[in-house]
């Protein structure tokens, strides 16, 4: 651990601090909802005094957000939510150019991880960004004396808003988290868009394989499922959906893709892509029946989605063939299994993650959040909450604007019809 500046850090190396600087910068270009909330916030530092911690993927667009969070007046330390999301460069930047201090190195150990969370724990935080809830989690078990300091978090990954619900069902959950992943600026977009596409540029990159004429599985039909799908058809892939919740495997259907257990897919799909926020959705059994030289990847926030344990059991140790591709050979019948990006987040352990001008909604939403929180911490009740509606709306207008897209309002006669029983057809 060093220091540049007076900042504490740790980054793989400090030099590449140029090269950071310039992608942030050219991710900038593409955050335009992000660039007028921190002009905003420049002017109004509505966060002085707040100290902050974010754990998330240190990637270009977040650099964005922390510089927003800066301008508002917050003392933010950065640590990866991901051993493999981490994008060297920019943690250096954010380190060198800003002053923020970052703990964070692409393919850091779960020892190191697990440091890092204890060690941005150690600034005594007011408001935790977490992906994942790993943070609110280690502040649960291993410094309840440091609850009541927190004013709230804010989460913004489908499974950090189960176990934070799972928290608030066990009574445990002590302060207000804002369920920022719900808000529909985020998920109908970031989710859909952004997970779709970088998903399959993660795979693309990976391996140079042509998706077009492949069975590809999609497991799990929810908003990142629903954006893999959609791009995989795209690329002229024929999908396959696997789904547990018969609302979302209806919807699947009705969408034009085939549906079925995962049981029936694993002998049959070329790829796999696991979306679900669960844990062994493709097991021991399902690697045991698929072809050989079957590609397998996790676009889900922990690569839990896949057991690799069983998987190691039935192969044995992989040989790695090229960057982020494992050869798994089964022992049973020498059929080999491709495991790309280690089971983690492929879009950003082979690729750049989603694309600025999806996270420009996304990280406006995280922005608002923290504001929100400040401002309303003498109101807000214990508990996972929306984000207000209306500042949903206010992202979507900011976005029209920044893209110059035009919509109509209301009349006060359609504004009193819709509003009012007593005028009928």
């Amino acid at each position: 651990m060093s220091a540049t500046r007076s900042v504490e850090f740790d980054v793989k190396d400090i030099g590449l601090a140029g090269q950071g600087k310039q992608r942030i910068e050219w991710a900038e270009r593409e955050m335009p909802v992000l660039r007028l909330i921190r002009e905003r916030f420049a002017e109004e530092k509505p966060l002085t005094g707040t100290k902050l911690v974010a754990c998330a993927h240190i990637t270009t667009e977040t650099a964005n957000l922390a510089r927003a969070l800066q301008a508002g007046g917050a003392d933010a330390v950065l640590i990866a939510s991901n051993p493999l999301s981490t994008q060297d460069d920019v943690a250096a930047s954010l380190v060198s150019d800003w002053g923020i201090p970052v703990y964070a190195i692409k393919g850091e150990s779960t020892d190191t991880y697990n440091r890092h969370v204890r060690t941005a724990l150690d600034s005594h935080p007011d408001i935790i960004i977490d992906d994942g809830s790993d943070v609110v989690a280690t502040l649960l078990k291993e410094r309840a004396d440091q609850v009541k300091e927190i004013i709230g978090s804010t989460e913004e990954t489908t499974t950090g808003i189960q176990r934070l619900e799972a928290m608030q069902k066990a009574g445990v959950l002590p302060f207000p988290s804002i369920a920022v992943n719900n808000a529909q600026t985020k998920h109908f977009f970031d989710n859909r868009y952004g997970t779709g596409q970088s998903t399959l540029d993660g795979i693309i990159r990976a391996t140079n394989i042509l998706l077009a004429g492949r069975n590809l599985v999609v497991v799990g039909y929810g908003w990142c499922g629903k954006g893999v799908a959609l791009r995989a058809r795209g690329m002229g892939s024929n999908v396959i959906v696997t789904e547990i919740d018969p609302i979302k495997a209806v919807e699947a259907v009705m969408d034009g893709f085939r549906v079925m257990p995962m049981a029936q897919a694993a002998p049959i799909g070329d790829i796999f892509v696991t979306v679900t926020g669960n844990r062994h959705v493709i097991d021991g059994e399902h690697f045991k029946v698929m072809k050989d030289g079957a590609l397998v990847c996790n676009s889900g926030h922990f690569d839990l989605e896949l057991n690799l344990v069983a998987l190691r059991e039935l192969a044995g140790d992989p040989q790695t063939m090229r960057p982020f591709v494992e050869e798994y050979k089964l022992q049973s019948n020498g059929n080999r299994v491709m495991v790309l990006g280690e089971g983690r987040l492929i879009n950003l352990a082979a690729a750049e993650g989603h694309p600025a001008s999806v996270m420009d909604m996304s990280f406006a939403n995280q922005a608002l959040s923290v504001e929100y929180l400040v401002k309303n911490k003498a109101t807000l009740t214990p508990g996972v909450h929306l984000l207000p509606k209306e500042v949903d709306q206010e992202i979507a207008s900011l976005k029209l604007r920044a893209l110059g897209v035009a919509i109509d309002t209301l009349t006060a006669e359609q504004l009193e019809y819709i509003t009012s029983w007593e005028t009928g057809t």
